[in-house]
C-alpha cells in the first residue's frame, strides 16, 4: 500500500490530524520557506508522533553538524536533503537519508542512480524556494525507477493522488501545499487526503 507523507507541518492540531487519520510519515522543514519551523518548536511537534511514524526533516545545503545536531534533537528517522548535496556529502554524514530530484526532464530522472539514500523523492523544481510550488511533472519519466525507492511530490491533491499513484505506483507520495487554505494547513483536507490514498488501494 502506498504510504502517506504530510510535510511541511508547523502547528500541534495538524500533527494530531494527520497521525489520527493514518498518515506514515510527517515532515518539518528546517530550510528557508514559508513553513520553516525552530529545532525547539519541531521539537515540541515531534513528541506528539508516535513511533511508528517516520518524522521526516526538511534541509537544504544545511552543514554536518547543523544535520546531526537536528536529527538528535528533534528524534528524527530521515534527513530529506533537498539543496545540492552531493552522494558524497549524504554518505560522509551517514544518517538515514532521502535524495530530492527536481524533474524538468528524464536526465534528472537517472541522476537517481547517483545516490545510495534509502529513498529519492521526485519534485517539480520550486519557484520561490526549493520545491513547494503546487505544480506536478510528467509523471511518465518516472517509469524506469525502482518502486521501493521512490517517493512522489509536486503538486499533488486529493484530487490528482488516485491518478498518480495508478501511473507511478510510488513507495510513499509526499503533499504540502495540497492541504493548504490559504497558506495554512487544513485539518479536513489532511484527513481527505489520507483517506484518498488509503482507499485507493482497500
Amino acid at each position: 500500500m502506498t504510504k502517506v507523507k504530510i510535510c511541511g507541518l508547523m502547528e500541534p492540531e495538524h500533527v494530531q490530524a494527520a497521525v489520527e487519520a493514518g498518515a506514515d510519515a510527517v515532515g518539518f522543514v528546517f530550510a528557508p520557506s514559508r513553513r520553516r519551523v525552530a529545532i525547539a518548536q519541531a521539537k515540541e511537534l515531534a513528541q506528539l508522533v508516535p513511533d511508528h511514524v517516520m518524522k521526516i526533516g526538511v534541509f537544504v545545503d544545511a552543514t554536518q553538524a547543523e544535520l546531526e545536531q537536528t536529527f538528535r534533537k528533534v528524534s528524527l528517522d530521515y534527513i530529506q536533503y533537498h539543496g545540492g548535496e552531493s552522494a558524497e556529502f549524504i554518505e560522509k554524514v551517514g544518517l538515514p537519508s532521502i535524495k530530492v530530484l527536481s524533474v524538468h526532464d528524464s536526465e534528472d530522472v537517472e541522476k537517481a542512480n547517483g545516490y545510495e539514500t534509502e529513498y529519492v523523492l521526485f519534485d517539480t523544481p520550486g519557484i520561490e524556494f526549493r520545491g513547494g510550488s503546487g505544480e506536478v511533472f510528467d509523471w511518465s519519466l518516472l517509469k524506469e525507477v525502482p518502486v521501493e525507492r521512490m517517493i512522489l511530490a509536486g503538486g499533488l491533491n486529493s484530487q490528482n493522488v488516485k491518478e498518480a499513484i495508478r501511473q507511478v505506483r510510488p513507495f510513499m507520495v509526499d503533499v504540502s501545499s495540497g492541504v493548504e487554505i490559504d497558506r495554512r494547513k487544513d485539518e479536513t483536507l489532511i484527513r481527505e487526503f489520507i483517506r484518498t490514498v488509503k482507499e485507493e488501494e482497500s
